[in-house]
């Protein structure tokens, strides 16, 4: 930054014209990245993102809340069109050993949560999740259920499973 380019969602445009297959976002911070990163998604490009949320809920809700209120509609119809997936994750203990695991949740962007984002029924996505197994979808508290029964992380030492509920 500086030298090259003014600001990140600047170099964000300077990149789309090269014409990338895949474009990789540290993280968006600003409305102006959101909206470049959603444009490139819109013209084909798979754009690769984070964002600091706890799950795929307030994910979709800290994209569509980073705009006015009147342009949130506007938002939700693109967003439900380009999404592919969230994948959220947290780092835990682990337990009797040295180092962390990691717990995910995986929300995929199937016609129902395309419709749920849509219609802005983002609190309705954990539902969606639970149901979607067969899919690929994993909610975090299933996730973290896993890794205590597996036994690489205590119930004690693992996430407050309330705070997901």
């Amino acid at each position: 930054m500086g030298g090259d380019t003014k600001s990140f969602s600047e170099a964000l445009i300077h990149a789309l014209r090269q014409d990338p297959n895949v474009i990789v976002v540290g993280e968006m911070r600003d409305l102006a990245t959101v909206t470049t990163a959603l444009r490139a998604a819109e013209t084909g490009h798979l754009v690769i993102s984070t964002l600091h949320t706890t799950d795929a809920p307030q994910t979709v809700y800290r994209i569509i809340d980073m705009y006015p209120p009147d342009q949130q509609q506007q938002v939700r119809m693109q967003l439900s069109q380009v999404l592919e997936g969230v994948l959220s994750q947290a780092l835990l203990p682990r337990h009797r050993r040295e180092g962390r695991v990691a717990a995910f949740e995986i929300m995929l962007a199937t016609s129902a949560v395309r419709n749920l984002i849509r219609e802005g029924k983002v609190s309705d996505l954990n539902n969606i999740i639970q149901l979607a197994a067969k899919d690929g979808m994993v909610t975090l508290n299933q996730s973290l259920a896993d890794l205590v029964k597996k036994g690489l992380v205590t119930k004690r030492r693992s996430y407050d499973e309330k705070q997901y509920s």
